[in-house]
């Protein structure tokens, strides 16, 4: 009884760091972003933040075996999009300036952010009318 209560726990916590490990990792990546931008280089954020390919495509597979709500997923799909920028422009070169860049990652960001917000405050919303 003891061993499957704690596999219960665990199990609840797992998903709970699954949810919201992507809008960690945004939040982190922005930050990050507006430090490198004022010519503050934290190495230890980078460490934290960035996602290689296999970790990421797990967190992708996994929320959608919970079935996570798209307000969870849409940071998962904040990092690829921004992620993509970024190598883009560092491979191919986007022909905007460093700030023009750093615009556009905010504003991508900040739209992420707010259809989040609205999808979640629209689910909570349908949730009380059922």
């Amino acid at each position: 009884m003891e061993e499957n209560l704690r596999n219960k726990t665990l199990y609840k916590v797992f998903l709970i760091l699954l949810k919201y490990i992507p809008f960690i990792t945004a939040v982190l990546y922005v930050i990050n972003l507006i430090f490198s931008y004022i010519g503050i280089e934290l190495v230890i954020l980078s460490y934290i933040c960035s996602v290689s390919l296999i970790p990421f495509l797990f967190m992708y597979i996994a929320a959608y075996v919970f079935r996570f709500c798209i307000y969870h997923r849409i940071f998962l799909d904040y990092t690829v999009v921004s992620n993509g920028i970024a190598v883009y422009d560092y491979y191919i070169g986007v022909p905007i300036s460093t700030t023009g860049i750093i615009t556009l990652q905010l504003v991508l960001f900040f739209v992420v952010l707010v259809v989040a917000l609205i999808l979640h405050l629209r689910e909570k919303r349908h949730a009380k009318v059922t």
